[in-house]
C-alpha cells in the first residue's frame, strides 16, 4: 500500500479486503457470467429484436466488456493471471488482443512515466522531435483529437490506425510473441464472426464497423484528459465525479487517480475508498477534478483542451 497513506486509512481499506466479498470477488464473477449472457443472448435475439435495435444495445455490452477487461488484467476476479486470461479473451471488442491491452497497460501504470511520450504507451502527446516531424494534416488530427467531438469521432480510428502500424512493424520483424499473439487472436475473432454470421441477423461488416467501433469510441471518452502533464506524477491523473451511467460503463474508472494509487483494489470498491477521504484525494490530485463528462463536452467539444506537444518532455 502506498506510503503516504496514513495509518487510519490503510486500516480502512485493509477492512474493504477482509469482507467476503473482496474475499470472494463475487461482483465481479457475477459481472462477468451477466456481460457473456447478455452479449450471447442479444446476438440470439436479434432476429426477433431486429438489426438496429440488436446494435443499440450491443455497443454498451461491449464497451462494459473493455472496463471488465480491465479489472482481469488488474487481478480480479482471481490471482491467476492466466485463468483471467482465458476469462477475458473474448475478442467481443474485436480490435486489441487482450495479452496486448494488458501488457501496455501495465506498463502505463509506471506513473512517473505519465504522459510521457515514448515512455507511456497510452500517452495521448507527442515530443518536440514527433511534433515537428508531422504532416500539417497529421498535426490537425491530433488537434481534433483534443476535442471531445474530434475524440469521439476519431479517436478510434487514429487508434487502430497506430495499432495497425506499430503492429506490423512487430510481424515484419518476425517477433515470435506478436505472432503467436496475432494468429490466436485472430482465430478466436475468426470463430467469433463466424457465430454472428450464423446465428444473428447482423453482418459482419456490420458488427466489425456499427458495433466494435462504436464501442470503442464510447470507450474513448473515458480516457479524453484521464491525465495530464504536470511536473508531480500524483497531480496528472484525474478525479471525475461522473453520473451513474457512466461510472456503470467504465466501472468506476472516472475516479482514475484513486485506481492508479491502488491499482489492486476491485472496481465496486473504488467509490467507497474515495468518499471515505474525499478531501485527501482531492489535495493529492492538485484540485484535478471534473465534475462529470458533460463539462467536458460543455467546454471543449469543438476546443482542443490543451496542445498535443508534451510541454515538457
Amino acid at each position: 500500500m502506498p506510503h503516504y497513506f496514513d495509518t487510519a486509512h490503510r486500516k480502512e481499506i485493509e477492512t474493504l479486503r477482509q469482507r467476503l466479498t473482496a474475499r470472494t470477488e463475487w461482483p465481479t464473477w457475477l459481472l462477468l457470467i451477466g456481460v457473456y449472457s447478455a452479449w450471447f443472448a442479444l446476438v440470439m435475439a436479434s432476429h426477433s429484436l431486429g438489426l438496429w435495435l440488436s446494435t443499440g444495445l450491443l455497443i454498451p455490452v461491449v464497451v462494459l466488456w473493455l472496463s471488465v477487461q480491465h479489472e482481469l488484467l488488474h487481478g480480479h476476479p482471481t490471482r491467476w493471471p492466466l485463468l483471467n486470461k482465458i476469462l477475458g479473451y473474448a475478442p467481443f471488442a474485436v480490435w486489441y488482443p487482450y495479452t496486448l491491452y494488458r501488457d501496455s497497460h501495465l506498463l502505463h501504470h509506471r506513473d512517473e512515466n505519465l504522459t510521457i511520450p515514448g515512455r507511456d504507451p497510452e500517452s495521448r502527446y507527442l515530443s518536440a522531435e514527433q511534433w515537428q516531424g508531422s504532416s500539417w494534416l497529421k498535426k490537425s488530427l491530433h488537434w481534433l483529437n483534443k476535442t471531445m467531438l474530434g475524440r469521439f469521432l476519431l479517436g478510434a480510428p487514429v487508434a487502430l490506425l497506430g495499432l495497425a502500424r506499430d503492429e506490423l512493424k512487430r510481424l515484419k520483424k518476425g517477433d515470435r510473441q506478436a505472432w503467436a499473439m496475432w494468429l490466436s487472436h485472430g482465430a478466436v475473432t475468426l470463430l467469433m464472426l463466424l457465430f454472428i454470421a450464423h446465428f444473428s441477423v447482423l453482418p459482419i461488416w456490420h458488427y466489425l464497423l456499427l458495433v466494435s467501433v462504436p464501442a470503442l469510441s464510447i470507450a474513448m471518452i473515458r480516457s479524453y484528459y484521464e491525465h495530464r502533464p504536470h511536473a508531480a506524477p500524483e497531480q496528472r491523473t484525474v478525479l471525475n465525479e461522473a453520473a451513474w451511467p457512466w461510472r456503470w460503463l467504465f466501472l468506476n474508472l472516472n475516479l482514475h487517480l484513486v485506481h492508479h494509487d491502488l491499482p489492486g483494489l476491485p472496481w465496486y470498491d473504488l467509490p467507497r475508498v474515495y468518499r471515505m477521504r474525499r478531501e485527501q484525494w482531492l489535495a493529492r490530485s492538485g484540485g484535478f477534478l471534473v465534475q462529470g463528462y458533460g463539462h467536458f463536452w460543455r467546454e471543449h467539444g469543438v476546443r482542443a483542451i490543451d496542445s498535443p506537444l508534451h510541454p515538457f518532455h
